[in-house]
């Protein structure tokens, strides 16, 4: 039998975790050491011996073999939420194309040399919310029968050891929460922890405390704006025993639980899931296989469930549960009605508030009722649209919007087509093409003008960037010490002002023609959630979606709450363009301080994936990066499409033997990035 060697980590408190250190694995053990295995190992001088983990596994000595020590033998129940990590590591490596450190930094609670501070977040929390009069009590539950079904399903399934996941489908304001918990409760007296993940702690601060209302001193949080001494110390307790619920953002999914039992993934669709830095993972992925590993369970909820998500629950792999009613008794969904922005142009109002909107919010302030301004707007850079007809300046072979550039051009970032910002639209020969983007702040002193009346909070990146800076502008609204909130998406995520019976979309089109081809699921999912931040209550409430393309698929299912609809539609258009789920893409992205090198990789890259795997692949590009040049760095994409997923990382896996072996290659930077 070959010579194998094992990488092995000798103490995971270590800061550094890229120091692995390589030993010889005995005939012997060979038939049962795997990756995440703990081992004894001869570490130091004399016949000192320490335990490590394996990290991976070779046939070729990194170093002289003569001075490459023997691993000692497998520590005895060697099973420990440790091991699990860092197998879960490797899976990740190789799910999506990273090294094993990126993957071991992401997954392990590496300790930083800095003292932990004394953690208060959740008094803190409850502070805050003694202050605003809000003091949360663990008062009785009363399910409905919708979500007693739901739980009694799920209480048998646990025990029996069914572990299929979960998908909950549940209209805005149905009572997932109240679902979750119970489903805690039960997991709980089984003597097994819990990790709830919800999109980012900040934004769902009234979530947070009504946990920490049923469950007290068993929970423990998790978000970004903890120290790197904080976040390890936070899993040091929960490695100890010493809490028995997290509930974080997408790095809580990494908890070293020795028993963990159920992952609850809240508002599943939310994009801060799936992580921007290499391994550029989907929490959602993660977690199942995670819970399948370990025989955990995972449930999942959204009143707009991602497509990826929905998808797998029509085949059957997810369970789907529905709730189609809300919880509280006496309240219903918003009415919803549709302004058409062509229209008002038409009757030669200009304002960002139709005319329908303008009354009602004087309606809402003269009734002493609260209204909430969302402004569809994420970042994106401007598309170009006519005022007359509606129409955006999309690209002809890739059903995208063209985004337009600084010199006056449209551009596809899906396939590089390119042209100039036409003088008349194409469409209908209307001179009225403009790109869209008005901002919080104008929309602010906007309504500060029409409406002096009110009382205003704006509720942006500006507003919030100081610490506590959502609870505070939160807690105010909720206290009534504000008529108007005015924000970006950061308003309409899982807040419940019982207050608010008036929610006003201003611009229901600016996500619709991001140049992403899940633009008009994340459309349908703002707007969703966005009107159902109304008539929370007891008093019925109205959402107003101004859009210039009420006729979009998009927009009328959003209009009407209907997602099995909307599910139609869209998964027909990723059929139709070979997009995920329908099938798998694997994006390649290589950047550069040298333009033309940058370039010239990245074609010599295509010509050999398509020499290679050409007749079962569909190749687009290279393009340049929808933001091409930042920081003096230039960016090209490549992207894959292939309906199986295991040739795709083949691909990368054959990109990347060659990258490492071309010396060009070292002025340059190389991610992918799975869908």
């Amino acid at each position: 039998m070959a010579v194998q060697y094992a990488s092995i980590i000798i103490d995971i408190s270590h800061e550094n975790v890229d120091r692995v250190f390589q030993y010889r694995i005995p005939e012997q053990m060979l038939p049962d050491i795997r990756i995440g295995s703990q081992v004894c190992v001869p570490f130091g001088s004399g016949n000192r011996t320490r335990k490590g983990y394996v990290v991976g596994i070779s046939q070729t000595a990194g170093f002289d073999e003569s001075r490459i020590k023997e691993v000692a033998g497998f520590v005895t129940g060697s099973v420990t939420a440790d091991s699990r990590l860092i197998e879960l590591a490797w899976w990740m490596k190789e799910r999506y194309g990273s090294t094993m450190n990126q993957a071991l930094k992401t997954v392990l609670p590496v300790k930083k040399r800095v003292r932990a501070r004394n953690r208060q977040v959740v008094e803190t929390m409850v502070a805050g919310q003694a202050l605003s009069g809000q003091e949360g009590e663990a008062a009785i539950v009363r399910l409905n029968g919708q979500q007693q079904r739901i739980v009694e399903e799920f209480c048998r399934d646990y025990d029996e050891g069914r572990r299929r996941p979960y998908l909950i489908h549940g209209i805005t304001g149905s009572g997932k929460t109240e679902v979750y918990m119970e489903m805690i409760s039960h997991v709980l007296a089984g003597n097994r922890q819990v990790i709830v993940l919800i999109p980012e702690i900040a934004l769902t601060y009234q979530t947070v405390m009504r946990f920490f209302a049923r469950f007290g001193e068993k929970i423990s949080v998790m978000h970004s704006r903890l120290s790197a001494g904080e976040r390890c110390d936070q899993f040091e307790r929960a490695k100890k025993g010493e809490t028995e619920i997290m509930i974080g953002a997408r790095s809580a999914l990494f908890t070293p639980f020795a028993r963990l039992g159920l992952v609850i993934i809240d508002e599943e669709h939310e994009g801060a899931y799936r992580s921007e830095a290499a391994p550029r993972y989907h929490a959602r992925e993660v977690a199942e296989h995670l819970t399948q590993m370990i025989g955990a369970q995972l449930v999942m909820g959204s009143a707009t469930p991602s497509v990826e998500a929905f998808s797998k629950a029509k085949a059957g792999l997810y369970k789907l549960c529905s709730l189609n009613k809300r919880a509280s008794q006496g309240s219903v969904l918003a009415a919803t009605e549709v302004v058409d922005l062509r229209k008002e142009l038409e009757a030669g109002n200009k304002s960002i508030f139709s005319r329908r909107l303008k009354e009602l919010i004087e309606d809402r302030l003269e009734k002493k009722e609260q209204i909430m301004l969302f402004m569809n707007r994420r970042g994106y850079s401007s598309f170009v649209s006519c005022r007359s007809c509606g129409k955006a300046m999309k690209c002809p072979h890739c059903d995208v919007s063209l985004t337009l550039h600084n010199n006056g051009r449209l551009v596809c970032h899906y396939c590089g087509y390119t042209v100039s910002m036409p003088k008349a639209c194409p469409e209908c020969g209307s001179g009225y093409l403009a790109g869209f983007g008005v901002g919080t702040q104008k929309i602010e002193e906007m309504a500060a003008q029409m409406f002096p009346q009110a009382r205003i909070l704006r509720m942006d990146l500006d507003t919030t960037s100081q610490k506590r800076g959502h609870e505070a502008i939160l807690t105010a609204f909720a206290g009534g010490k504000a008529d108007l909130l005015i924000g970006t998406q950061m308003i309409v995520k899982g807040h419940d002002f019982p207050g608010v019976t008036l929610v006003g979309i201003l611009a229901a089109d600016v996500s619709l023609y991001a140049p992403d081809f899940r633009c008009t699921e994340r459309t349908f999912q703002l707007l969703v959630q966005a009107a159902g931040r109304a008539g929370r209550g007891r008093r019925p409430g109205i959402a107003v979606i101004q859009t210039y393309m009420p006729e979009h698929y998009g927009i009328w299912t959003a209009a009407k709450q209907d997602y099995e609809t909307f599910y139609r539609q869209e998964m027909g258009y990723r059929q139709l363009m070979h997009y995920p789920p329908a099938c798998h893409m694997l994006q390649m992205q290589v950047a550069g301080e040298d333009e033309r090198l940058t370039g010239h990789m990245m074609d010599l890259i295509r010509d050999s994936v398509v020499r290679h795997f050409g007749s079962c692949l569909e190749v687009i590009g290279p393009v340049p990066a929808p933001v091409y040049k930042v920081n003096d760095i230039y960016r090209k994409i490549l992207y894959m499409k292939q309906e199986n997923y295991d040739i795709l990382i083949r691909i990368r896996n054959y990109v990347q033997e060659r990258w490492d072996e071309t010396e060009d290659c070292r002025q340059l930077t190389i991610q992918y990035d799975f869908s």
